[in-house]
Protein backbone atom coordinates (compact mmCIF):
# COMPACT_ATOMS: atom_id res chain seq x y z
CA UNK A 1 0.00 0.00 0.00
CA UNK A 2 1.25 3.48 -0.79
CA UNK A 3 0.53 5.86 2.04
CA UNK A 4 3.02 8.51 0.98
CA UNK A 5 0.36 10.96 -0.20
CA UNK A 6 -1.41 11.15 3.18
CA UNK A 7 -0.31 13.24 6.14
CA UNK A 8 0.41 11.38 9.39
CA UNK A 9 -2.35 11.46 12.00
CA UNK A 10 0.16 12.01 14.81
CA UNK A 11 3.29 14.14 14.73
CA UNK A 12 6.65 12.99 15.95
CA UNK A 13 6.36 15.44 18.87
CA UNK A 14 2.87 14.16 19.81
CA UNK A 15 4.08 10.56 19.60
CA UNK A 16 7.07 11.27 21.85
CA UNK A 17 4.80 13.06 24.35
CA UNK A 18 2.45 10.03 24.37
CA UNK A 19 5.43 7.75 25.06
CA UNK A 20 6.60 9.94 27.93
CA UNK A 21 3.11 9.97 29.47
CA UNK A 22 1.96 6.40 28.98
CA UNK A 23 4.70 4.10 27.65
CA UNK A 24 7.75 4.31 29.91
CA UNK A 25 8.85 0.83 28.75
CA UNK A 26 10.43 2.33 25.65
CA UNK A 27 12.99 4.11 27.81
CA UNK A 28 14.32 0.72 28.96
CA UNK A 29 15.59 0.14 25.43
CA UNK A 30 16.30 3.78 24.62
CA UNK A 31 14.38 3.69 21.33
CA UNK A 32 14.55 6.81 19.19
CA UNK A 33 11.71 7.51 16.79
CA UNK A 34 13.22 9.24 13.79
CA UNK A 35 10.25 9.54 11.43
CA UNK A 36 6.51 8.94 11.43
CA UNK A 37 4.40 9.05 8.30
CA UNK A 38 0.91 7.85 7.51
CA UNK A 39 1.44 4.10 7.97
CA UNK A 40 5.21 4.34 8.06
CA UNK A 41 7.85 4.80 10.72
CA UNK A 42 11.59 4.73 11.24
CA UNK A 43 13.01 3.98 14.68
CA UNK A 44 16.46 3.24 16.03
CA UNK A 45 17.91 1.24 18.88
CA UNK A 46 21.11 2.92 20.08
CA UNK A 47 22.81 -0.40 20.77
CA UNK A 48 24.84 -0.63 23.94
CA UNK A 49 26.35 -3.33 26.13
CA UNK A 50 22.92 -3.67 27.76
CA UNK A 51 21.52 -5.08 24.50
CA UNK A 52 24.27 -7.57 23.72
CA UNK A 53 23.98 -11.31 24.24
CA UNK A 54 26.75 -13.91 24.47
CA UNK A 55 28.58 -13.98 21.18
CA UNK A 56 28.72 -10.20 20.98
CA UNK A 57 25.54 -9.55 19.03
CA UNK A 58 22.41 -7.50 19.73
CA UNK A 59 19.93 -9.84 21.39
CA UNK A 60 16.86 -11.22 19.68
CA UNK A 61 14.50 -9.78 22.33
CA UNK A 62 15.93 -6.29 21.73
CA UNK A 63 15.40 -6.69 17.97
CA UNK A 64 11.85 -7.97 18.51
CA UNK A 65 11.03 -5.05 20.79
CA UNK A 66 12.37 -2.56 18.23
CA UNK A 67 10.29 -4.15 15.47
CA UNK A 68 7.15 -4.05 17.63
CA UNK A 69 7.84 -0.45 18.58
CA UNK A 70 8.23 0.58 14.92
CA UNK A 71 4.89 -1.00 14.03
CA UNK A 72 3.23 0.84 16.94
CA UNK A 73 4.61 4.14 15.60
CA UNK A 74 3.41 3.36 12.06
CA UNK A 75 -0.06 2.37 13.30
CA UNK A 76 -0.43 5.58 15.28
CA UNK A 77 0.86 7.48 12.26
CA UNK A 78 -2.17 6.11 10.39
CA UNK A 79 -4.87 6.22 13.09
CA UNK A 80 -3.74 9.02 15.39
CA UNK A 81 -3.38 9.14 19.15
CA UNK A 82 -4.94 5.79 20.06
CA UNK A 83 -2.63 4.52 22.81
CA UNK A 84 -4.65 1.34 23.41
CA UNK A 85 -3.79 -0.14 20.00
CA UNK A 86 -2.00 -3.35 20.98
CA UNK A 87 0.05 -6.11 19.43
CA UNK A 88 -1.92 -9.29 18.75
CA UNK A 89 0.82 -11.21 16.98
CA UNK A 90 4.46 -10.78 16.03
CA UNK A 91 6.81 -12.91 13.99
CA UNK A 92 10.51 -12.35 13.39
CA UNK A 93 13.06 -13.96 11.13
CA UNK A 94 16.68 -13.41 12.11
CA UNK A 95 18.58 -13.21 8.83
CA UNK A 96 22.12 -12.05 9.62
CA UNK A 97 24.23 -11.25 12.64
CA UNK A 98 24.00 -7.52 13.33
CA UNK A 99 27.10 -5.45 12.74
CA UNK A 100 28.33 -3.34 15.66
CA UNK A 101 26.36 -0.15 16.17
CA UNK A 102 22.78 1.03 16.18
CA UNK A 103 19.92 -1.03 14.80
CA UNK A 104 17.57 0.76 12.38
CA UNK A 105 13.92 -0.27 11.91
CA UNK A 106 11.97 0.75 8.80
CA UNK A 107 8.27 -0.07 8.97
CA UNK A 108 5.36 0.21 6.62
CA UNK A 109 1.82 -0.97 7.11
CA UNK A 110 0.73 -3.54 4.56
CA UNK A 111 -2.90 -3.62 5.73
CA UNK A 112 -4.96 -1.07 7.60
CA UNK A 113 -8.50 -2.05 8.49
CA UNK A 114 -11.03 -0.81 11.00
CA UNK A 115 -9.97 -3.27 13.70
CA UNK A 116 -6.60 -4.68 12.58
CA UNK A 117 -3.39 -3.30 11.12
CA UNK A 118 -0.52 -5.40 9.78
CA UNK A 119 2.99 -4.02 9.55
CA UNK A 120 6.25 -5.18 8.06
CA UNK A 121 9.63 -4.09 9.41
CA UNK A 122 13.15 -4.53 8.09
CA UNK A 123 15.93 -4.15 10.65
CA UNK A 124 19.41 -3.16 9.49
CA UNK A 125 22.70 -2.44 11.25
CA UNK A 126 26.05 -0.85 10.61
CA UNK A 127 24.76 1.19 7.67
CA UNK A 128 24.26 -1.90 5.51
CA UNK A 129 21.22 -2.23 3.25
CA UNK A 130 20.84 -6.00 3.73
CA UNK A 131 18.35 -6.67 6.53
CA UNK A 132 19.45 -8.44 9.69
CA UNK A 133 15.84 -9.27 10.64
CA UNK A 134 12.37 -9.21 9.14
CA UNK A 135 9.37 -8.60 11.40
CA UNK A 136 5.66 -8.81 10.75
CA UNK A 137 3.18 -7.76 13.40
CA UNK A 138 -0.56 -7.38 13.70
CA UNK A 139 -2.11 -4.71 15.89
CA UNK A 140 -5.63 -4.61 17.24
CA UNK A 141 -7.26 -1.21 16.95
CA UNK A 142 -9.83 -0.51 19.66
CA UNK A 143 -13.32 0.50 18.52
CA UNK A 144 -14.12 4.20 18.55
CA UNK A 145 -16.48 5.34 21.19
Amino acid sequence: MDYSSQAPRITLEEFNRLLDESAPFQKIYGFVTEEIGYGTARARLPASADHVRPGGTVSGPAQMALGDFAVYAAVLGAIGNVPLAVTTSLSINFLHKPLPGDIQADCRLIKLGKRLAVGEVFLTSGGQEAPISHVTATYSIPPKG
